[in-house]
């Protein structure tokens, strides 16, 4: 990975990490610290570097085991990224309310069992 950002640009060094957060999965402080540490490194190993974390809380679908963190811990997590120095967005979720949020389409059924499509 340091080896294709090295290879490139200086202008084309920026790298976007999408970071899907789960409830009780990777949603504590201690990834934070983890990821933060991941994302410092990149900046360290290549000159002219700069990564981006985009943090996307997963949308909950009824599953028995993953959930959507809640909105605190997705606060404290970008805070927690923010106080090392890593650049940090958090995407917002829309059509949660109506089961349409990306993902949850696909898992929904019509009354007559078929699947929807998204």
């Amino acid at each position: 990975f340091v080896e294709a950002l090295n290879a490139r640009s200086k202008k084309l060094r920026t790298t976007m990490l999408e970071i899907a957060l789960i409830d009780g999965v990777n949603d504590s402080l201690d990834e934070a610290d983890h990821l933060a540490d991941f994302a410092t490194k990149i900046c360290d190993d290549v000159p002219g570097a700069k990564v981006v974390v985009n943090l996307i809380p997963y949308n909950s679908i009824d599953h028995p085991t993953y959930r959507k963190p809640t909105a605190e811990a997705v606060t404290a997590f970008q805070k927690k990224l923010m106080e090392k120095g890593v650049m940090v967005y958090v995407r917002t979720t829309r059509g949660d309310d109506e089961s349409a949020a990306c993902g949850q389409l696909a898992t929904k059924k019509k009354k007559n069992g078929k699947r929807l499509t998204g």
